[in-house]
């Protein structure tokens, strides 16, 4: 392990709720083995629709407090998954939810999506270098399902693990570090088949998805599988401290957003390595840790 023996993990995300969604298990798991991880949060989701009624009133059209309220959501979530306190790129409230695509939301002078870019890579290159991770996990270029913001991670993300090791970029901007691998998180199409064939009970009102509705990549394109049963529980209840924007259905192996579409809880969670040299592999070719082949 390069530096220290202490490995350390940074996940980038566009909205509080992304990182338990996506990525929840596997921040269980590594902060549990005893690795540094860190949670970087790219906007409040301001934007974000409320399931309910109780805290309806802090939509955007509303108060505009909503973004506020799910600071407190990601830090009951990251709690669970016993990963330190969230820490937002450029401080919490630089960058607005963006919304999704079509909504005057990304006209807001601080949505995401407008972000200066030399800015927003700058920002990120110095999160990178004060934390020197070992690895760095994003999203595809596609955002996984499409929303502008998950796309601008991917950019900024993508710009900002390339320059933070060059010493010629960003100079002022902390010591020049250079992470070993990054990762983007994806499901893939035989993961999401099988979760779909066994989500146990949910409410009726909610909906099976239509085909092609929940976004997928082919099983090829994986190269990382995490075993995340070990750190389901955690997953969980971090699922229900995102009280506003997730609903968990009682058995637990389900969840929907504020459109009831019904969506698995996964027991691995998938990766495509993009950056640096793919570890140790099982039988079908995949790593089973992130940290995998750092010397």
């Amino acid at each position: 392990m390069t530096e220290s023996a202490t490995r350390r993990v940074l996940f980038v995300h566009a909205h509080p709720d992304d990182e338990t969604i996506t990525t929840g298990g596997t921040i269980a798991v590594a902060a549990r083995s005893g690795a540094e991880v860190t949670v970087l949060t790219c906007s409040l989701g301001e934007e974000g629709e409320v399931i309910g009624e109780e805290w309806a009133g802090l939509v955007a059209d509303r108060s505009d407090q909503l973004g506020g309220y799910r600071i407190h959501e990601l830090s009951c979530a990251l709690a669970e998954l016993g990963c330190s306190k969230p820490r937002f790129l450029g401080g919490a409230g630089r960058w607005r939810d963006s919304g999704m695509v079509g909504t005057p939301a990304a006209d807001h002078p601080r949505a995401f999506v407008r972000a200066d870019r030399d800015e927003a890579v700058g920002a990120m290159v110095a999160v990178i270098r004060d934390l020197r991770p070992h690895v760095v996990v994003a999203y595809d270029p596609v955002g996984g399902y499409g929303h502008p913001d998950h796309q601008q991670v991917h950019l900024v993300a993508s710009a900002a693990f390339d320059a933070s090791g060059d010493p010629a970029a960003f100079v002022g901007v902390g010591q020049a570090w250079a992470p070993s691998k990054m990762y983007w998180t994806v499901t893939g199409a035989a993961q999401l088949a099988d979760g779909l064939t066994d989500l146990g009970e949910y409410p009726a009102q909610w909906t099976f998805p239509q085909p092609g509705e929940l976004p997928s990549v082919p099983d090829a394109d994986v190269t990382t599988s995490i075993d995340v049963r070990s750190a389901g529980e955690a997953k969980r209840a971090a699922l229900r401290a995102h009280a506003t924007q997730v609903t968990l259905a009682s058995g637990g192996r389900a969840y929907a957003l504020s459109n009831n579409v019904v969506q698995p809880v996964f027991e691995d969670e998938q990766y495509i390595l993009v950056r640096g040299n793919l570890g140790d592999t099982d039988a079908d070719g995949r790593e089973s840790d992130l940290f995998s082949g750092i010397g």
